[in-house]
């Protein structure tokens, strides 16, 4: 979430009602016009951060090769004596691929024109030189190095960045015409006020904002069921299942700020979604900070709540799921076959028990577990939840569930992707409590898929693991995983693995 808490943008009522919102209550079934609409929107888009952010790596890469070859062929070989050379072409690199950063050569208008921005990145490579000439003098050390060599080296590694920009706006065109890179983007709420908002989107040059449709819950006396050409797809209720099916990104509530009540009643159905949530701001006389805006084009739109861990974070924790999950694996492979003989030994049936449960954005996935119970009383639905001395779980069931090594295949669910290794423990999809579903026992409840679920989380270290035979219990787990979603970080994930063999020493809720 942005700096600015969008719950003080409104009266502290206003913000004790929202965080106390009904936003576990169930979506409705989609009409069919949405449901096309959805299906044909399923698949996933490159996201402009993620190509700029490659772009930035490619291009430092780019400069540095070329920097290298040039060294290689005009200066010599490789020589432990010659370590400045490599120094110095790696600082170049990364203070040119910098300067392109503070002249916005890497947002996507930019690529998409590269011919229009080359006296810009001529400018910033040429100011990269001066600075490394200025300091060559600083430091006298300019006789030591060969002028041939970094005059070579500014001819090919412009015309190498530059080629470069060429591919790359290339494919981005390519991207935007087979809708492979977008931001897919909903209108909530109708009427004049969605439809100057969408005029005012579409004129922005060179965005990359796709308009999928608009929801509304009034009737088609206040809410046309065409505005600018966009069609209403059905209420505010239908619209949290259509994000889900569509892969939605972006949501525009297009409502006044004044309207305070119905802003509240949308984002209280609506926060629960993976998505960025905006406030449009187009004709709202009111002034915030202006960190409180995002903009498309000259668009201004007010921050309400950001898509947690997303675009290069998400890069990030993946790379971390797969360097531990690999290192977990190696560590704990003498513990698990020891396990798989002894289930073998113990009862007939499966090494592994598989069990569908909630994932990312509430689809559906398949976790890995080793089987604790009797083949012929499993419960892959679960549920009957498991409690002390339950007679359908084996004797080496027991011990395995009680020191979580039962657990210990979902590192290949980490490894594959459709688990993280830190995250809010996947609930199976029929789980109960006194015959209700979680869903319906914690408001709130499918906030926790806003993020990948883990093997391992912040509600399980501080205790809440293992049955939930109260509701208080379940709502606890949910308040730790939703503190875990907003307050998220590489190091909060690295602190929750460390912590958790130290915790599971402690089994008094585990059976």
């Amino acid at each position: 979430m942005n700096d600015i808490d969008p719950a003080k943008r409104f009266s502290p009522e206003a913000a004790q009602e929202l965080q106390a919102s009904p936003a576990g209550e169930r979506p409705s079934v989609l009409n069919e016009m949405a449901r096309q609409v959805a299906s044909q929107l399923g698949n996933d888009t490159v996201t402009p951060v993620m190509v700029s952010g490659t772009l930035r790596i490619l291009e430092f890469a780019v400069l540095m090769l070329s920097g290298l070859v040039v060294y290689w062929f005009l200066v010599g070989p490789f020589d432990l004596a010659d370590w400045q050379y490599y120094v110095v072409i790696a600082a170049g690199s990364a203070i040119a691929v910098a300067f392109l950063e503070f002249s916005d050569c890497y947002q996507v208008a930019a690529l998409m024109r590269p011919f229009a921005t080359f006296s810009r990145i001529l400018l910033v490579w040429a100011g990269t030189f001066a600075l490394m000439a200025l300091t060559a003098f600083m430091l006298k050390v300019g006789a030591d190095f060969s002028r041939l060599m970094f005059g070579v080296w500014f001819v090919t590694g412009f015309a190498s960045s530059f080629t470069l920009r060429l591919i790359v706006a290339r494919l981005i065109r390519r991207w935007a015409r087979n809708g492979r890179m977008e931001r897919r983007a909903v209108i909530v709420g109708g009427g004049k006020a969605a439809e100057n908002l969408i005029r005012a989107i579409e004129q922005q040059p060179y965005n990359d904002i796709r308009i999928c449709g608009i929801f509304d819950d009034r009737d088609d006396k206040r809410s046309p069921p065409i505005v600018a050409g966009y069609p209403k797809l059905g209420t505010i209720s239908e619209l949290i299942e259509f994000a889900r099916i569509a892969r939605i990104d972006l949501l525009i509530v297009s409502l006044p700020i004044t309207a305070e009540q119905r802003v509240l009643q949308l984002l209280k159905k609506l926060w629960v979604l993976p998505v960025d949530i905006r406030l449009s701001a187009q004709s709202s006389s009111l002034q915030f900070r202006p960190r409180a805006y995002s903009y498309i084009g000259s668009v201004p739109l007010l921050d309400i709540f950001d898509k947690p861990i997303n675009g290069w974070d998400s890069v990030a924790k993946r790379a971390f799921d797969i360097v531990f999950s690999m290192i977990g694996i190696l560590l704990f492979s003498p513990i698990m076959i020891a396990t798989a003989i002894a289930i073998k030994l113990d009862s007939k049936g499966p090494l592994l028990f598989r069990q569908k449960r909630h994932g990312f954005n509430n689809e559906v996935i398949e976790v890995y577990k080793f089987r604790s119970m009797y083949a012929d009383q499993s419960d892959p639905s679960a549920r009957k939840t498991v409690t002390r001395n339950d007679p359908r779980v084996t004797r080496v069931g027991r011990f395995i569930r009680k020191t979580s090594i039962d657990e210990l295949p979902q590192f290949f669910n980490a490894l594959l992707g459709s688990l993280s290794l830190v995250g809010p423990r996947p609930h199976a999809v029929a789980a109960q409590s006194h015959n209700l579903l979680y869903a319906e026992v914690v408001d709130g409840y499918f906030a926790r898929h806003k993020v990948k679920p883990g093997v391992t989380g912040w509600a399980q270290i501080n205790g809440w693991r293992g049955e939930m035979d109260t509701d208080e219990k379940i709502r606890m787990r949910t308040e730790f995983d939703l503190y875990y979603i907003e307050n998220w970080s590489l190091l909060f994930d690295l602190k929750i693995l460390l912590l958790t063999p130290i915790r599971l020493l402690n089994t008094e809720n585990a059976y």
